[in-house]
């Protein structure tokens, strides 16, 4: 699995683009949260299937603290590095 930021944020511009059922190139990674439309329950949503598709475990804040998509992919590449370093 490519783990990449690139990869992950690829991911989560596609998994929130089938959410809010528009066009993957309409999601701004760099937008806030708020400015791309997405709620508390599509928030949780995401971060529970990131969590799935990476096999990791994020904490709820984890979405508040990077409150963009590239920030999110940003830290969940960190997280997955921090995993495998030896």
């Amino acid at each position: 699995m490519d783990t990449s930021e690139d990869a992950i944020l690829r991911f989560c511009r596609r998994y929130v683009a089938d959410l809010l059922e528009i066009a993957v190139d309409s999601v701004d990674p760099d937008a806030d949260f708020d400015h791309l439309g997405i709620d508390s329950a599509i928030a949780v949503a995401l971060l529970t299937e990131v969590e799935e598709h990476y096999d990791v475990d994020l904490p709820p804040e984890t979405l508040f603290d990077n409150p963009t998509l590239r920030a999110v992919a940003a830290y969940l590449h960190e997280q997955l590095q921090q995993r495998v370093a030896p």
